[in-house]
């Protein structure tokens, strides 16, 4: 059986044909039925996926796992070349679409251990880059760490001072800020 695996690590990722529903076009036309493709939103860094473990724990000997890209699958060189060892020892055959088949010879673990590499060093520089981004942005007068705030200050009390006349479900009507947003702004 042919069996394929589409992950994303944010549920609105959709960028660079990583959406789940790109992947699993790839994933159709490299011959993977439709019903045997799993899909989930979580982090490649981490390999305790729940839904990639239970196929995995699913798969048997002859079988073949297709994933579209090397960082779908994983992120940290070790468990990357630990599972793909796990399924090359269990006669399971991996085959990484933009790499070809993962063979069970000492040029194929060659190659997937550098490509493994390369996909966590590029992690690596990902979370360099981006501590990097809020070292300078820390520095800026009126830094907020986390979402941009949706309301401005003055929204929020003109928003407050009609409490005093309306009620909560009327102000969220009115300006568009939510009750629990007000209860949570407004002054104990």
């Amino acid at each position: 059986m042919i069996y394929g695996y589409a992950r994303v690590s944010t549920t609105g990722q959709s960028r660079d044909g990583n959406s789940l529903e790109s992947q699993t076009a790839q994933l159709i036309a490299s011959g993977c039925p439709a019903e045997n493709i799993v899909s989930e939103a979580y982090t490649g860094t981490k390999m305790q996926r729940k839904q990639f473990t239970a196929l995995l724990d699913h798969l048997e000997s002859g079988d073949t796992l297709k994933i579209c890209k090397l960082d779908r699958y994983a992120r940290t060189t070790i468990e990357g070349v630990q599972t793909a060892q796990e399924l090359l020892d269990r006669g399971i055959n991996l085959h990484i679409l933009n790499m070809g088949l993962i063979d069970n010879t000492p040029t194929g673990k060659l190659i997937l251990t550098i490509m493994l590499a390369f996909a966590q060093y590029e992690r690596d520089m990902i979370v360099e880059r981006t501590q990097a981004g809020k070292d300078v942005a820390r520095k800026r007068k009126g830094y907020r760490e986390g979402r941009p705030q949706t309301y401005t200050e003055d929204r929020i009390k003109t928003a407050l001072s009609m409490l005093d006349n309306h009620s909560y479900s009327e102000v969220e009507r009115l300006t568009g800020i939510s009750k629990s947003t007000l209860i949570r702004r407004k002054p104990a």
